[in-house]
């Protein structure tokens, strides 16, 4: 068992050990909440979240941390004076945690807001004007406190850039800067902010910048050295490059691994709430099912570029009804006994493909592959094959996080709702036997086009129907 990850820093493929393999640290830049989610967000954390389902299969334990920034720039700008900034980036924070929840994105171990950590990210920038890595930038701009970049050596080595290449860095006031690269680790209070957003400092009342933040709170929560560091790949930078020098240049080891995953597109331009081509969460998830939201957005490699269209969720609903329809033939050919559906053990070939750098796209093939051959073992009537193969399935399912239906078809509400459809296409089934007995034909035709009207299906075999809905729900036979 090894395995692999690409490594942004290195920019090639590393084995995966970590520093204690009874315990797999990961950190990941969670949402700044001054708007609600779109589906980059949803792909971005469900990246991670099948990453981290991952190594919990292979390592046992994961410690997973994922930070909320709750003071910002453009959570004061969003602010109005009916809704102040800390209740819109709570308010905000709920709409992410709901998008996450609903398509079964597991809530992190901890997850810090920024300021419920201020001591920390002020202990943090003392540290760093101690070893001559920041400086206060004094009555040019009140309060601000900048890390000078040409201080330390390996600034731009995240990204592989030269410091003269780089932008200036535009977020704080330039005046009091040495090098027009410095960025912010601290802001002084301005008049046109809200007293409620500024905390007391050694170098004058203000709020934090954001990169110091999550060098603060992987501090606090991991310990200065941790395993995996994650994001979306335009957070290499400035923020996560501003994050590795601040946090080495103050003694900290910081990240093992850089992992980043690809960006969500339309019509192949990078979505951003800037440039108002974003698709919201919640207009998604109210017009697609939350386990083919899952699926589309999982079937790419993490790493590759999205590009978003409605065939996106068609193709997914479209392979998602395939495995459905397979465990439900296995399900009544085995009797109904739910151990016949049950997750087992997974493939090797699936394994494989999930240890080289999580490859979800190989790995789907070989669960599709898995679905290809218990529906051979059905035609031909070995249940035992197709048994262990929907076995596999489930396993497979399990570990990707799209078991969601099953798991919602047992709660009550779910349960419910079943029963009463499936009391009443039994009822439709059981006219329509009767009309059969009777030679009725035309009669049990006019049954059978109501119920695929609805867009209910039913097969008949020796001496049973089955109904379904385009191979989403399980019925029973007559």
């Amino acid at each position: 068992m090894t395995v692999q990850l690409y490594d942004t820093q290195t920019q090639a493929l590393r084995d995966f050990v970590p520093s204690d393999p009874g315990n797999v640290t990961i950190y990941v830049c969670g949402p700044t909440v001054q708007s609600g989610p779109h589906i980059g967000h949803l792909r971005g954390a469900l990246s991670f979240d099948i990453l981290r389902r991952w190594l919990a299969h292979r390592f046992g334990r994961v410690t997973f941390v994922r930070n909320v920034t709750d003071i910002d720039d453009k959570v004061l700008a969003n602010a109005t004076a009916d809704e102040p900034w800390w209740a819109l980036a709570y308010r905000m924070e709920l709409e992410f945690t709901a998008a996450y929840s609903a398509i079964g994105i597991l809530p992190p171990t901890y997850e810090p807001r920024a300021t419920a950590s201020i001591p920390q990210m002020q202990e943090l920038i003392a540290r760093l004007i101690d070893a001559g890595h920041a400086y206060a930038a004094g009555d040019a701009a009140p309060g601000d406190v900048y890390f000078d970049v040409r201080s330390w050596p390996g600034y731009g080595s995240l990204t592989r850039q030269s410091l003269d290449a780089m932008e200036p860095a535009a977020d704080a006031d330039p005046r009091g800067k040495r090098n027009p690269q410095d960025f912010a680790l601290w802001k002084g209070a301005k008049a046109d902010e809200p007293a409620s957003a500024v905390w007391e400092s050694p170098w004058g009342a203000g709020r934090p910048g954001w990169h110091i933040e999550c060098s603060a709170m992987s501090r606090r929560y991991l310990g200065p050295e941790f395993d995996i560091h994650g994001g979306g790949l335009d957070l290499r930078f400035p923020h996560h490059e501003n994050e590795l020098a601040q946090s080495t240049a103050a003694g900290d080891p910081f990240a093992r691994y850089w992992v980043h995953n690809g960006l969500v597109t339309v019509g192949g331009q990078k979505m951003s709430k800037s440039l108002f081509n974003f698709i919201l969460a919640s207009d998604v998830l109210s017009e697609r099912d939350a386990l083919v939201i899952r699926y589309a957005l999982a079937a790419a490699h993490y790493r590759s570029s999205l590009d978003i269209t409605d065939s996106t969720f068609d193709e997914a609903e479209a392979a998602l009804d395939r495995v459905r329809a397979f465990r439900q033939r296995v399900l009544r050919a085995a009797g109904a006994d739910p151990q016949a559906v049950a997750p087992g053990a997974i493939p090797e070939a699936f394994a494989r493909a999930m240890d080289d750098d999580l490859g979800v796209p190989q790995a789907l093939a070989v669960l599709h592959e898995t679905v290809r051959t218990g529906n051979t073992a059905l035609d031909a009537g070995d249940i035992a094959a197709a048994t262990t193969a929907s076995g596999e399935v489930a396993g497979m399912l399990a570990i990707l996080g799209l078991d969601l239906a099953e798991a919602a078809a047992a709660s009550g509400a779910a349960a419910a709702e079943a029963s009463a459809l499936d009391s009443l296409v039994q009822s439709l089934i059981d006219q329509r036997a009767d009309a059969r007995a009777n030679k009725d034909w035309a009669a049990a035709d006019r049954i059978r086009d109501a119920v695929a009207a609805a867009g209910i299906v039913l097969e008949d075999s020796a001496g049973a129907t089955h109904w379904n809905i385009t191979g989403d729900r399980p019925g029973k036979k007559e």
